[in-house]
């Protein structure tokens, strides 16, 4: 994980969560910056890329980190 990413950790909560977690951070960060999620919720395979989509943001990086999803979207 680079420095300059700002990280949401939402391992142990159920969709949701995680996605909401990750639009406050999208949300409080400035243009151009890199969110990394994690979320152990399978779901958030799914909901995650759809918000991203949804938000105007990209996801650059999907995959699977100890156990858990780890995402690294970058806000438009």
């Amino acid at each position: 994980m680079a420095s300059d990413e700002i990280l949401v950790d939402a391992r142990g909560h159920r969709c949701p969560v995680p996605t909401l977690r990750l639009r406050r951070a999208l949300e409080a960060a400035p243009a151009g910056a890199r969110v990394r999620l994690l979320a152990d919720d399978p779901l958030a395979r799914i909901d995650v890329p759809h918000f991203a989509t949804q938000a105007g943001a990209t996801v650059l990086e999907q995959s699977d980190l100890e156990g858990a999803l780890s995402f690294l979207i970058a806000k438009a």
